[in-house]
């Protein structure tokens, strides 16, 4: 029975996707949930397993766009059962066929041992001779003329001896290759030009005998079609920056608190809610504090509306292999921090798998990016369109500050906020910014659930 592989759909918006890449290939046995390959969409990457046991068939190559609900290969459930049993019919027929072919006397007499003077003999039969390597013909001096055009402008050029060239062409002709090769495993040897020297040849004076650097003649770049994610962050992002008053403003963290936090209660926490406490869990915390403060921050304008969300979707932004995804974790403000942390762990692992759905990034109405996982000290996050402001994390960097008229050394992170100016203010931006730090600097506001 032929079973069909069908492209599954992946939300009511998207049509086609492209097929990325087969795991197996044509004819190959399959198991039932084995990945068979990877679609991607302008939003999401998904892999799709077999539905069933059997013989692959692909129908569409890979790097191919197909419509959704497209068949793109077929599994024959019957096949692999038959190829089994076909397999295990030749190994018997090629035993026999063996033992049909011996003596009467081998089939039924064990093998003799052979003797001592008899392995002594095989040993030397297969001892390789040894054989002198041969003698290397002196090559008669070369004359330029006899030389392709291009090969003797090169040589002309780098001002090279051609009796020390060894030619790779037909009868031992130096090819306008060898002569690079030759220049390149030279470079090292050549002398540095001094300051002098290249004002002598800038002029026109250059030194008779002196080399040339080699040039490059191959343009050493390469080209590769973008992925449809790839293709949609660029649009989104340029569509960010045209269709917004986009501004940003910063601020600066006191860390020391929450380190605190985490270092005491670190392992009750995790052996109690089997997920470790984060960072990302106190500043979705924060953020919704300050949203609640703040519902401009939380809306979005639609022509000449603006339209305020009385909810709290979070989007985490994740860098992914293929571009950066957000996530969105519904109703964040109903959560504990334990389950704001293992929302968190299942969008990575989803990603990681290839099973991030499309609904798993709709709807957000706020976005934060930490950019610290990667070293990032300060940045300007871009709008998660049509959202209206993003919370940039950077990472956290011991630096001298004063607290109560003394210098100490304090875990700082910068915090960027990006948000649209045609619906917030400058004063609003701020005060959200500076409403997060002070909830961060002081978490017993928030009521850590430990």
């Amino acid at each position: 029975m032929l079973v069909e592989i069908k492209v599954p759909s992946v939300g009511e918006s998207v049509t086609e996707a492209t097929l990325a890449e087969w795991f197996k290939k044509d004819g190959d046995t399959v198991q039932k949930d084995e990945p068979l390959f990877v679609i991607e969409t302008d939003k999401v990457t998904l892999e799709v397993v077999a539905e069933t046991d059997g013989v692959l068939s692909i129908k569409v190559q890979a790097g191919e766009t197909v419509a959704i609900g497209a068949v793109v290969g077929t599994i024959d459930t019957e096949a692999a059962a038959k190829k089994g049993k076909d397999v295990g019919k030749e190994t018997e027929e090629e035993k026999t066929s063996v033992e049909e072919t011996l003596p009467e006397e081998e089939k039924q007499a064990p093998p003799k041992e052979p003797t001592e003077k008899e392995k002594e003999k095989e040993k030397a039969e297969k001892k390789p001779a040894k054989k002198e390597p041969p003698k290397k013909k002196e090559r008669p001096p070369l004359m330029p003329s006899s030389l392709a055009p291009s090969v003797r402008n090169l040589i002309s050029q780098n001002n090279i001896d051609i009796n020390k060239i060894e030619g790779t062409g037909p009868g031992g002709r130096i090819t306008r290759g060898d002569v690079l090769l030759y220049i390149e495993r030279n470079a090292e040897k050549t002398p540095e030009k001094r300051p002098e020297e290249y004002r002598e040849a800038s002029t026109g004076e250059e030194k008779k005998g002196a080399a040339k650097e080699p040039r490059d003649t191959e343009k050493q770049t390469s080209r590769k079609p973008m992925s449809p994610i790839r293709r949609r962050i660029a649009e989104r992002l340029l569509e960010a920056k045209q269709n917004t008053a986009m501004l940003t403003t910063f601020n600066e963290i006191d860390m020391f608190h929450v380190q605190d936090i985490r270092a005491r209660y670190k392992e009750s926490f995790k052996e109690k809610h089997n997920v470790s406490l984060g960072l990302m869990s106190f500043f979705i915390k924060a953020t919704i504090e300050a949203l609640k403060e703040f519902p401009e921050v939380n809306a979005f304008i639609d022509r000449d509306e603006i339209v305020y969300h009385h909810y709290y979707h979070i989007g985490i932004a994740v860098g992914a292999e293929k571009g950066l995804v957000v996530p969105v974790i519904r109703h964040a403000d109903q959560l504990s921090f334990a389950e704001l942390e293992r929302a968190i762990v299942d969008y990575v692992k989803k990603i990681k798998e290839n099973r991030l759905e499309l609904a798993d990034l709709e709807g957000g109405t706020f976005t934060i990016t930490n950019g610290g996982v990667y070293g990032s000290l300060l940045s300007t996050p871009i709008l998660n369109m049509p959202q209206s402001g993003i919370l940039g994390m950077h990472k956290i960097e011991k630096r001298p500050v004063a607290v109560d008229d003394k210098i100490e050394i304090r875990p700082m992170m910068y915090v960027a906020l990006s948000y649209d100016h045609r619906i917030i203010d400058g004063r609003q931006a701020v005060s959200f910014l500076k409403h997060i730090k002070e909830y961060i600097e002081n978490p017993e506001q928030m009521m850590v659930e430990l």
